[in-house]
């Protein structure tokens, strides 16, 4: 059993894994049956999954695409994401299942996934890691001689909701006009 905890916030994380079952039992596993069991959903140990988001694949029908390359396609998974597992991946056989991370309904979640499912890795866009010195100037600091600027507003202003709401209510009239 492998535990990943999974951050409902994230929305660039999709997790791989493969599931060890032969094809004649993949659809039962991995479909919501219509009393609400699903296999697949407890053997990944899931509190919340949207069954439209799970991609099971068969690797077979990717043909000549490997599953590396279908990953980069499908979900935009940088190659560079998937580089140290590339070789792992491409050598899966049989079915593997693809979580992105709308699967897990903006919920934050521990799994605990169990066999016939085995977790491959999880890969999306390289995150920016901060860097470099604090400023050492006192422009840069922003303590310099300017005068200072205007203070931005928030978005907030009661105003500026009014003159949105103006404005949608005559598109709104211009396109119900445009139709009649």
């Amino acid at each position: 059993m492998t535990r990943v905890q999974v951050n409902g916030s994230d929305r660039t994380t999709l997790y791989l894994t493969h599931l060890d079952l032969p094809p004649e039992a993949v659809e039962r596993f991995t479909q919501m049956a219509g009393t609400g069991e699903w296999p697949l959903k407890y053997a990944l140990g899931a509190t919340r999954l949207r069954e439209s988001f799970v991609d099971v694949i068969s690797i077979r029908d990717l043909g000549e695409m490997t599953l590396s390359q279908y990953l980069s396609a499908a979900y935009d998974v940088p190659a560079r994401a998937l580089e140290k597992d590339r070789a792992r991946i491409d050598a899966l056989k049989g079915h593997a299942v693809v979580l992105p991370p709308q699967a897990f309904d903006g919920t934050s979640q521990e799994l605990t996934i169990a066999p016939p499912l085995t977790l491959v890795g999880s890969y999306g866009e390289a995150r920016p890691t901060a860097g470099g010195a604090n400023p050492v100037s006192r422009a840069a600091r922003g303590q310099g001689g300017a005068q200072p600027a205007a203070r931005r507003s928030s978005g907030n202003s009661p105003l500026l909701k009014l003159i949105l709401a103006a404005v949608a209510l005559i598109l709104a009239l211009v396109l119900w006009l445009a139709l009649v």
